[in-house]
């Protein structure tokens, strides 16, 4: 598929590569640090479970004002709110145990997931938006494998860490595919 390249597309094309190859590094860094505290729910881990969905607040609200230009930036200000909620939410699951904090973190997951998926098909046309259309139906059933995970004899954390690298892969491949439409004029 050829990217269109109408008024403001390659504005906000550019944006959204650079904000992609930051939620790739951060979501890898992420990562590699919570697999270190993955062993119990301590004060790093908590930290780190709120930290992500606070992170995503931010990477929403630079998508949302980079896409006025391009289309509605509505469902990024739901995802905007629907983290900050994700984020209240597990500092108090956080409290609670492992499976609060799965269960939490799977809802999130699945809802903005949704999200991700619907805003990368109305982008279609902007080009690098596959990847974030498969991201966003794997975060649907990634949410839906935590909340059933919670109610393991044992559940365990790593599972809900392993979800942010397939996730920063898709933003490194979603930033390079947007490349293209980037510099277009």
């Amino acid at each position: 598929m050829t990217a269109v390249t109408a008024p403001g597309i390659s504005t906000t094309a550019s944006t959204l590569r650079r904000l992609y190859f930051v939620r790739f590094a951060f979501a890898i860094v992420w990562a590699l640090v919570a697999f270190t505290t993955a062993e119990h729910l301590g004060p790093l881990a908590a930290t780190l479970f709120v930290l992500y969905p606070l992170f995503d607040v931010a990477a929403a609200v630079v998508d949302a004002r980079a896409s006025r230009a391009t289309g509605s930036p509505t469902l990024l200000y739901v995802n905007v709110a629907v983290s900050l909620l994700a984020a209240v939410g597990l500092a108090f699951a956080c409290a609670s145990g492992i499976p609060a904090v799965l269960r939490v973190w799977g809802a999130w997951a699945v809802v903005a997931g949704l999200v991700q998926l619907i805003v990368g098909v109305t982008r279609r046309g902007m080009g690098g938006q596959w990847p974030m259309i498969i991201s966003g139906g794997i975060s649907v059933l990634a949410g839906g494998s935590f909340i059933a995970g919670a109610s393991a004899d044992d559940p365990v954390l790593t599972s809900a860490i392993g979800y942010a690298i397939p996730g920063a892969i898709f933003f490194l491949i979603s930033a390079i595919r947007l490349g293209r439409a980037a510099k277009a004029d």
